[in-house]
């Protein structure tokens, strides 16, 4: 009964990660409203779920906007630039897909292959930035050349982040798609992110040399 209460018990220490996945997604979901800030919120959750992944994490909220703070600058430009091509690729397949002609197709695969380019840099972007120090064009050369050069993690995380969306599609009936919608609100971003995070953390203890780590969540212009 005593090793039942124990906080060194496996089901109090599961819960002791909820609860911090669902502090971590809140806070980040709040600094997401601003759309300007969405960057350095979603780089500031990368940092502190790696560190959980490693056990190195102890204060949630706090590493979060130590990271946010020191990330802010450069996250927001590359924040700025991401919802620029986004909107970009989704007004050229909006026309493509209303063009009558046979180049549409030509044109639409290759819009299709960008977006999906731009998916892969998505998963890798704040990660990097909140792992190491680096010019926000080395951070996009990085994000890229991860992707494609660890392209079955980069397929797994894809999966990984389809998975709330998935579910809430093949739940059979609205009450319960209601329900998987309010769970990942209210923690979804974070455990995706947390999942992701053991991916990421492989890759970058791979090949990335120990000096080039940004251990503080730093940012270089």
């Amino acid at each position: 009964m005593d090793r039942f209460f124990s906080m060194d018990n496996k089901f109090f220490t599961f819960m002791g990660k909820v609860a911090d996945l669902c502090i971590l997604n809140i806070v980040c979901l709040i600094c997401c409203i601003p759309i300007v800030t969405a960057g350095a919120s979603i780089t500031a959750m990368f940092f502190v779920t790696m560190k959980m992944v490693k056990n190195e994490e102890s204060y949630i909220i706090k590493s979060f906007f130590k990271s946010f703070r020191q990330n802010f600058k450069q996250a927001t430009v590359i924040n700025l630039i991401m919802l620029a091509v986004a909107t970009i690729l989704y007004v050229d397949l909006r026309i493509v897909n209303q063009m009558g002609q046979p180049i549409s197709q030509i044109l639409h695969v290759i819009f299709l292959a960008f977006t999906v380019l731009y998916a892969m840099v998505f998963m890798y972007i704040y990660p990097v930035l909140a792992k190491f120090y680096n010019s926000t064009r080395n951070t996009f050369i990085n994000a890229v050349l991860m992707s494609v050069r660890h392209l079955p993690y980069t397929v797994l995380m894809a999966l990984v982040c389809a998975c709330p969306i998935v579910l809430i599609f093949l739940a059979p009936t609205f009450r319960v798609q209601l329900t998987i919608f309010v769970i990942c609100l209210v923690i979804g971003g974070a455990v995706v992110a947390y999942c992701n995070s053991f991916f990421l953390v492989k890759i970058f203890e791979k090949y990335i040399p120990e000096d080039a780590e940004n251990a503080d969540g730093g940012s270089a212009e």
